[in-house]
């Protein structure tokens, strides 16, 4: 084994998403989570510690701001196992984000995608 590769050690992993509009974004997951951002730093970064992960959102840096400017999300999703999942597509709703296509069948029971104010893809599923 190449000793570089071996000196590797992950110590934490978490899923960020980059917005623009920093406020809309967090505010959007502060309701549609149901919980405060800890930490949180206004227009620069929040928090949110879920089961299992945390999910941090910034605001990119002007200089970097092209690079988190795509209109899609291309294959990485934020996938949220919901008890009901025609509450959460309510919940999602009455948020201003109702999903756009159907709910689904999937190998894992049923599924619905729904997007963010920054266009962030969210993967709704109830198994």
């Amino acid at each position: 084994m190449d000793t570089e590769i071996s000196k590797f050690r992950c110590r934490d992993a978490f899923l960020t998403l980059a917005g623009e509009d920093f406020k809309r974004l967090v505010d959007f997951y502060c309701k549609l989570l149901r919980r405060n951002p800890q930490p949180y730093r206004p227009e620069v970064y929040a928090e949110f510690q879920l089961p299992g992960m945390r999910l941090g959102i910034f605001k990119p840096n002007i200089d970097h701001a092209a690079e988190f400017a795509s209109p899609s999300s291309g294959g990485l999703s934020l996938c949220l196992e919901v008890e009901d999942l025609e509450g959460a597509i309510a919940h999602l709703t009455n948020l201003g984000y109702p999903p756009p296509d159907a709910i689904v069948a999937a190998s894992h029971g049923q599924e619905i995608y729904a997007y963010d104010p920054a266009g962030n893809r969210i993967i709704l599923h109830q198994s």
